[in-house]
């Protein structure tokens, strides 16, 4: 099996699909684009190509995709099936349904017309899904239909599944039980009885047969899976169809068990078809053949088993289950007792002693088989003598007896201590073997002992377990890459006298000198493993400094692993990349270690902290290592045992970046959450787990809705919130709505009245309300939002503002982040006493939010940014932990001295402004007694405040003095009120000040930065932000410190993997046995690139890719779909929002400048550029999945070339590509051409599609590299990033055949295809251009360019143009001055003491005077920046100031005439290319692979 799904499937080429006589058919009967010249429906057709291309090439992938890829299923299978379809035709449809699952493209979209059908072709598929006669269907078919099946169950979110498969694990399937079993049954659960009494009553007789069908089917499908088991001889050839049968099944009965809703009825007929007792005692197990089918027999023995109440759904707790497996035996010792006197000494003991499989053996032994049969029908496992024809399928032999006996009844090991006696670090036996972590090279074809992220778990423990195994084997997979990486680097060869000789070196691997394991500590108590082992490893550091610096820096907790290499290779012998990694480096053991820092000279670790680390002499290093201690005790019992002792022999140092580094951190989370209670809340714990009404959580329906909320600066007037909730009936508490000022609270009432339409149900209260002024300064005026929000954006704001799940979708440029910061904004306002928590999946989208937050009306003192990208902040304060910490003592000191003012004002003597208490009691005892008093006079008790004369409030106001700096007169003099007002705000100026030292006092009390940091995460930051890593990294430190918070708010959640998802719930401990959580709003995409999972495997078959938002949404969870974009023309918009609900335009799309211009120098905004072979080649591929298409690089290279010569800006093109082989030669294709020509440069960036998404730019090229076959932009969530990241252009280069008929892609690529695909440009035309958009370029102007070396020559024809042009406006500029006849600049501003101080500049263009154009014309300054336009503009604008420039420019002039000038490039792309690092080959991580 290893080498089957390691190998790889060679997709068919274009040509030779074109040349195909599967093609040539399709284009006759149901090819899309030959749609008018087709034949009639032909069932002969279907019976030919089944017969033939599949059945007759014994189901040959390549020509399942040929035909898969032409449209089969969706024009020609369904449109024609019918109750009278065949055999081949049910077939062929089932096969092409597997191969859309196998390369995960939409698979049910084929069945929305005609669906009225499908119930009779599943009816089809299951009556031959239980055909046992091999002459009517192999093997091989019975294996497809068993596949499909399983699709069907695990895809129940979808109706015409659903409806289907349910009925086959209700209760009625229990007709299938031995009798004397379902009794037991019915009177463990009297409820059930009921039921099935019910259910009898309801069967029509007429339908008993229909019924009696389904009912019996999943246990009929066991029947015949035994029959095929039993069939595999004990030695011998064996039929490896079979094999694939016997895992399939497996697989498709262990998907049953671990779904409640599939599993509730069907455990109980599983385990009395004693499946896995026969599978335990088959040959298959016993065969060497049958690796993989034992570990899938592991998974089905771990769900049949699994701690959960088949019939309340309940998880089980370690207490419940040593409670059932007591009743269990003492059960059994009562029937021994009274019916069994052979079994006498086994009833009398107790349960401890006869619980293991040993003394279980050791009492069964003796039974004859009529005795062990006779327990077997008394516990209801068999059928007795008299019934056994009612269970023919059961087996009554000795050695089955007494196995199942004994499985039942052995104590079962906790699944808690077996998860916390696992090692975290993966060994060797794990890292290369291929069942358990698969090359990337996963075809999809077989079946893995992987578990499976679908739809709904068990239970919390299931949902943490499953999430557990899969990152820890992702995890493994990355390390297997660094270790071959790293030792392959290392060249390690046998010397002649058997010791190790490095041939090479590599960066993150160093020859460890002396390893040594210095303490091993005492178990705990109630634990085996040692407590602690340390151990120190010395390595040689005679590397480059910058190289050793790194390995200096290890930081405590950094994770390390240790490599014992035995080579067997002689010196000289070269490493192949192509062969197989271990023989050729001769590996024999990987143990993992986690750094606790490097010693001293003294033998001393260095602690990690602001002192410089002292010097240590020489190139040697020694580490100081924690090992894992289970892994410890594991190889100490094996040493023990006479087996090796692995740490003798290490002999590799490895580390990895930090980075990529983690993993250890975030299992030992998951690892903590399964050992505590994991409090989830109420009404959160249901929708993860995938269960009940799906809608539970949303605010409509949560108990504690809000029904009045002020929305604060939401709205921009009250003509904005009005056509913010269209057809709702709204009334407002002023008489002139229009005069309303902001902010607005809202009272939404609902009105039960059901002749009333839905929207016309709610009604609104609108209440403008004052917000009281902070205070006389203009500094004191709240910040307002700006942003007119769409009435979609409104909902997922209130959304989000009440309590319960929020989901948003945002798609591309509809303003996510504006409406998450805006609901931050609104939460604080609301609910001062609440602290709000910000999760994102990348630092950067992270400080874009947080950038946004802090140009808000929020105090900056409850802003706190945790983890290391605070640093990439564009904001001049810092908001990280110890940046706030700087901050409150800086505002403190600030704070004091505005007392000491305030003091000086009032002329009270002595020092109150020397700490936070003294300046308390200052306010206590002399500012509030003085504004009572003033209170008393300009509000005296029954005194109309109208009566108070004018002059008082001001002459009496007793911080006239203090607020002599306000802006004057501080009292207008106006109204009683307006001065009131006035002075009012005044003292809330000075409360605030007060108020804020108060909160500052705990700083004078807590000494240390740490403890300060730690009061200001846990009291005082009301908004906390932190990507997802950060929280699973430090959920431990979080938890323990007492932090705690109500709302979280995700930010690209459907980028983040489900259990970084899920973790950041659990950063708090609960209070009283409940979780203090409030809201959750997540907002994300999931039409967009889920997240990255590198291992082809986990990400198909595991589904490991699926993010909690993606699987929130796929169970029907009400989302908020935003419907306004407005980043991309109207009509690149086009090209992908037919993906999304109503997605329209918002206004400025059409109205700005920039939307309505042309882009200059091309005819379209958006145009798909045909790109034939160069030089006979199309797509390459040097190393696997790292293809590139020279022909394409060009091109693009070309066409941007083209674009800055004629003033488009660099930093506004972004080239794009869908492979990183690509994304490499285009680098070199611009290395080449132009990076370092001043004309010309680099464009923003050049990266792959996957990496660019969330960033957008004006022009877009984008290079899609395949020619063979379309690979991973199959995947429309690619297509949507790909389309959605241009604002202005995008321009598409690719092979038009390939892409235009494949059926995901169809509604983009119908609108390329519908203008020309050669590029069109319009010469002699500027950047920017006075040309409308969609106004036809003059005829003679507008140029086609047929292929790339055109357009390559044409750019250099243009080049040469602007080059003889500037040097002709050069020496036409060009003047000679006396010397001395400068002129000198008075500098009238501060001039720095030091030349290198931050706020020197090293440009020679310095605020100059603006009349000085001269002097300004004579500044060499990069021309790239200045737009290049016709000759007359040109004489003004350009700059060339040395004759060396000008042959610098020259001399970057690449001409691009002949076919080699590509071929050097790509020439040179290859020799570096085979010294990249293995990451950098095509995987999941930047483009995936298909």
């Amino acid at each position: 099996m290893a080498s089957e799904t390691a190998s790889k499937i060679v997709a068919p080429t274009v040509d030779q699909i074109n040349s195909d006589r599967i093609t040539q058919l399709a284009e006759k009967y149901w090819a899309p684009h030959t749609k008018n010249s087709h034949i009639p429906y032909e069932p002969n057709v279907i019976e030919d190509l089944y017969f033939q291309e599949i059945r007759g090439t014994n189901f040959s992938v390549r020509r399942i995709m040929v035909l898969e890829f032409s449209q089969y299923l969706e024009n020609y299978l369904w449109p024609n099936y019918s109750h009278k379809a065949t055999h081949a035709h049910i077939m062929s449809i089932v096969i092409m349904l597997n191969e859309k699952f196998r390369e995960r493209v939409q698979v049910w979209q084929a069945f929305k017309e005609n669906s009225q059908h499908f119930p009779h072709f599943f009816e089809q598929v299951l009556n031959l899904s239980v055909e046992r006669d091999e002459l009517l269907i192999t093997i091989k078919e019975q294996t497809s239909l068993l596949v499909f099946v399983n699709r069907c169950f695990n895809s129940m979110e979808e109706p015409i599944c659903r409806d289907q498969v349910k009925r086959l694990v209700s209760l009625s399937m229990w007709v299938s039980l031995q009798s004397a079993r379902r009794d037991s049954e019915f009177r463990r659960c009297p409820k059930w009885e009921k039921y099935w009494k019910a259910i009898q009553k309801k069967d029509k007789p007429e339908m008993m047969e229909k019924l009696m069908w389904e009912r019996t089917l999943l246990h009929k499908m066991m029947c015949k899976f035994m029959e095929v088991l039993d069939s595999i001889p004990e030695e011998g050839p064996i039929m490896q169809e079979k094999v694939l049968y016997c895992e399939r099944f497996l697989e498709f009965v262990t998907d049953l068990e671990a779904l409640l809703l599939t599993r509730r009825f069907f455990n109980t007929v599983l385990d009395d078809c004693h499946l896995v007792v026969r599978c335990q005692l088959s040959n298959l197990s016993k065969r060497p053949e049958g690796h993989l089918f034992r570990q899938l027999l592991d998974m089905l023995k771990f769900y049949a088993r699994f701690e959960i109440s088949d019939v309340t759904g309940d998880p089980l707790t370690d207490h419940d289950m040593t409670e059932l497996h007591y009743n269990n035996i003492t059960s059994l010792q009562k029937a021994a007792f009274a019916k069994f006197p052979d079994l006498r000494n086994f009833s009398l003991a107790n349960v401890a002693s006869v619980d293991s499989r040993e003394s279980l053996q050791k009492h069964f032994s003796n039974l004859s088989v009529d005795k062990l049969r006779a327990i077997g029908s008394y516990l209801h496992l068999v059928p007795t003598t008299e019934n056994e024809k009612d269970a023919p399928w059961c087996r009554t032999d000795e050695q089955f007896l007494k196995e199942l006996l004994i499985s039942r009844h052995e104590k079962r090991i906790s699944q808690l201590d077996s998860l916390n006696e696992m090692p975290l670090y993966p060994t060797e036996e794990i890292i290369w073997n291929e069942n358990v972590v698969p090359t990337a090279y996963f075809s999809g074809e077989g079946c893995l002992a992987l578990p499976k992220l679908n739809l709904q778990f068990l239970t919390l423990h299931d949902y943490l377990l499953r999430n557990f195994n899969l990152f820890r084997l992702e995890s493994t997979y990355e390390i297997r890459q660094d270790i071959e990486d790293a030792v392959s680097r290392l060249c390690p060869w046998k010397a002649e006298d058997e010791s190790v000789y490095w041939g090479g070196w590599a960066r993150m691997a160093q020859p460890i000198v002396t390893f040594a394991v210095v303490e091993v500590s005492k178990p705990n108590i109630g634990e085996k493993r040692p407590s602690r082992v340390r151990a120190d490893v010395t390595v040689n550091l005679s590397v480059r400094p910058e190289i050793k610096a790194e390995w200096e820096n290890l930081r405590k907790h950094d994770v390390c692993f240790l490599i014992t290499v035995i080579p067997v290779n002689p010196i000289g012998t070269k490493y192949d990349y192509k062969n197989a990694f271990i023989p050729q480096v001769g590996l024999h053991c990987v143990r993992g270690c986690e750094v606790e820092g490097m010693l001293d000279s003294n033998g001393r670790v260095i602690e990690d902290g602001p002192e410089p680390k002292p010097a240590i002499p020489g190139d040697k290093r020694t580490y100081r290592v924690w090992l894992d201690c289970n892994q410890y005790r594991d190889d100490m019992n094996l040493t023990n045992q006479g087996g090796e002792d692995v740490y003798e022999g290490f002999n590799i140092f490895m580390r990895r970046k930090p980075k990529e580094n983690n993993f250890k951190a975030v299992l030992e989370t998951i690892r903590e959450l399964m050992n505590t209670e994991c409090v989830v809340p109420d009404w959160l714990h249901d929708i993860i787990l995938g269960y009940g009404d799906p809608g539970a959580a949303h605010y409509s329906r949560m108990p504690d809705t809000i029904p009045t909320m002020d929305f604060n600066d939401t709205f921009i007037d009250a003509a904005h919130l009005r056509s913010c909730f269209p057809n709702r009936k709204i009334t407002y508490s002023a008489k002139n709505r229009e005069e309303m000022p902001r902010p607005f609270k809202i009272t939404f009432d609902r009105r039960k009245d059901d002749q009333v339409k839905e929207e016309e149900k709610e009604v609104l209260t609108v209440e403008s309300h004052k917000i009281p002024k902070r205070g006389p300064y203009t500094f004191n005026e709240p910040k307002k939002n700006s942003i007119p929000f769409t009435p979609t954006q409104v909902e997922a704001i209130r959304a989000g503002m009440q309590p319960g799940l929020t989901l948003v979708v945002g798609p591309p440029g509809t303003g996510k982040t504006d409406v998450a910061v805006q609901i931050i904004s609104n939460l604080y306002h609301n609910f001062p006493n609440q602290r709000t928590l910000i999760v994102t999946h990348s630092n950067q989208a992270l400080n874009q939010l947080f950038e946004k937050i802090a140009s808000l009306d929020i105090d900056e003192r409850h802003l706190l940014r945790l983890g290391h990208g605070e640093e990439a902040l564009e904001t001049e304060k810092d908001f990280s932990r110890y940046g706030r910490v700087n901050y409150v003592l800086a505002k403190r000191l600030d704070l004091l001295s505005d007392v000491q003012r305030l003091q000086e004002s009032l002329e009270v003597k002595g020092d109150v402004a020397y700490t936070c208490e003294t300046a308390g009691h200052f306010y206590l005892y002399q500012i509030l007694s003085r504004w009572e008093q003033y209170q008393s006079v300009v509000r005296p008790k029954g005194v109309d405040p109208g009566d108070v004369s004018l002059q008082r409030i001001s002459e009496d106001f007793p911080f006239s003095k203090f607020f002599e700096n306000a802006p004057q007169p501080l009292f207008k003099g106006a109204s009683v009120a307006e001065d009131l007002d006035i002075a009012d705000s005044c003292f809330r100026y000075i409360q605030h000040i007060f108020n804020e030292l108060e909160e500052f006092r705990a700083f004078e009390l807590l000494r240390s930065g740490l403890d300060r940091s730690k009061y200001l995460l846990v009291k005082e930051a009301k908004i906390i932000a932190m990507t997802c890593t950060h929280a699973a990294l430090k959920r431990k430190e979080l938890v323990d410190m007492g932090f705690k918070y109500d709302n979280i708010l995700m930010e690209e959640s459907a980028q983040i993997l489900e259990i970084e998802t899920f973790i950041p719930l659990l950063l708090q401990n609960p209070q009283d046995g409940y979780n203090r959580l409030k809201r959750w709003i997540m907002i994300g995409d999931h039409h967009q690139l889920p997240p990255v999972i590198k291992n082809m495997a986990f990400q198909k078959y595991s589904n490991m890719e699926q993010s909690l938002f993606t699987r929130l949404v796929r169970l029907g969870v009400p989302t908020v779909d935003l419907d306004g974009q407005g980043r991309a023309r109207p009509s690149i918009c086009d090209l992908y929002k037919w993906r999304y609900k109503n997605l329209g335009n918002l206004e400025h799309v059409y109205n700005r400048d920039e939307y309505k211009s042309a882009n200059a120098g091309l005819q379209f905004d958006f145009q798909l550029v045909d790109v034939q072979d160069f030089n006979g080649v199309g797509e390459s591929e040097p190393s696997p999945y790292f293809y590139q298409n020279l022909a394409e690089a060009e091109y693009c290279v070309a066409l941007f070339m083209y674009m800055r010569l004629i003033g488009y800006p660099a930093q506004k093109i972004s080239i794009l590509t869908t492979y990183n082989g690509q994304k490499h030669l285009i680098r070199d294709v611009i290395n080449t051409r132009c990076a370092d020509n001043p004309l010309i440069g680099r464009p923003h960036k050049v990266t792959t599609v996957d990496k660019y998404q969330g960033q957008q730019n004006d022009y877009i090229i984008l290079s899609l590299v395949r020619t063979k076959a379309v690979g991973h932009l199959r995947d429309v969530r690619r297509l949507v990033v790909a389309m959605s990241r241009a604002r202005l252009g995008l321009y598409v280069f690719a092979r038009v055949s390939l892409f235009e008929n494949c059926f995901e892609l169809t509604p983009a690529f119908q609108q390329f295809i519908k203008r020309p695909n050669k590029l069109h440009l319009v010469l002699n035309e500027m950047y920017p251009t006075e040309r409308q958009h969609l106004q036809p370029p003059p005829t003679e102007s507008t140029t086609v360019i047929e292929e790339m070396t055109q357009m390559a020559n044409l750019v250099y024809s243009y080049y040469m143009g602007r080059v003889k042009a500037m040097k002709d406006f050069y020496y036409a500029q060009k003047k000679w001055d006396e010397p001395g006849a400068c002129d000198v600049k008075d500098r009238d501003r501060m001039i720095s003491k030091h030349p290198g101080e931050d706020r020197d500049t090293d440009s020679e263009d310095e605020e100059g005077d603006e009349g000085d154009k001269r002097n300004k014309m004579q500044v060499p300054t990069p021309i790239q920046e200045e737009p290049i336009e016709d000759d007359d503009h040109m004489r003004k604008k350009m700059r060339v100031s040395t004759p060396m420039q000008e042959e610098a420019i020259e001399d970057n002039a690449v001409p691009m005439e002949t076919e080699e000038a590509g071929d050097d490039a790509k020439e040179q792309h290859q020799q570096q290319q085979q010294h990249q690092e293995v990451e950098e080959k095509e995987d999941g991580t930047e483009g995936g692979k298909m």
